[in-house]
């Protein structure tokens, strides 16, 4: 069984249809851990009610004056460890508003997946309504969920999966955010799927689906 750790600074909307699609047995997987740098992040509460074990872990703890990158690792390391110590095989970021380090990219190397709000690469760097503002501003016709490997640049890893929505006449932030999410879960879980199942590799920059 394939076990997961999700680290979270928000309320894990995309977490709740992980949670589901186990309980239906749709996944053969467990999350072990749900890991937030935020204390009050309604992720935590949500895995608490479904019996998930949960960690706060406050970043000002790690922090090094002037030096963000060896900040980042400290904390990261304190994060790998309790990974490690739970027997997490796959890294989901849920909503993770948090740059991590060099040291944890490469350690984790293709274990790590994040999911964006935009058919990547475009609006990368872009963050939760930020994007859906832009996709509407833009008028574009097609948005989507992006689902990717975590590499040291800005949403700029090796793509798992995409998935294309439908910008419709009058459509708002909320909406489209709404239908975007939904988008975002069916390929999160398509992903742990093929991942539990071993079916995913990466080629260079490229992931192939097996």
């Amino acid at each position: 069984m394939l076990k997961l750790g999700i680290l979270s600074s928000t309320k894990g909307t995309d977490m709740q249809a992980i949670i589901d699609a186990i309980n239906a047995k749709k996944l053969n997987a467990e999350i072990s851990i749900v890991i937030s740098n935020k204390g009050a992040a309604f992720a935590l509460e949500r895995a608490r009610k479904h019996g998930i074990k949960v960690l706060f872990i406050d970043p000002l703890n790690y922090d090094v004056s002037d030096d963000k990158e060896k900040s980042r690792e400290n904390y990261d390391r304190k994060i790998a460890e309790v990974l490690e110590k739970n027997n997490v095989g796959l890294i989901l970021l849920i909503g993770y508003m948090k740059y991590m380090s060099k040291w944890f990219v490469r350690k984790f190397e293709n274990k790590i997946m994040n999911i964006h709000p935009s058919l990547l690469p475009k609006y990368a760097g872009g963050m939760n309504r930020k994007v859906h503002e832009d996709v509407l501003r833009n008028k574009e016709k097609v948005t989507g969920a992006t689902l990717f490997f975590v590499d040291e640049g800005p949403d700029t890893g090796p793509i798992i999966l995409q998935k294309e929505v439908r910008v419709d006449d009058g459509e708002n932030v909320e909406s489209l955010k709404d239908k975007v999410q939904k988008a975002e879960q069916e390929i999160i879980i398509s992903a742990i799927d093929l991942f539990e199942k071993n079916r995913i590799k990466v080629e260079g920059k490229k992931v192939v689906i097996k």
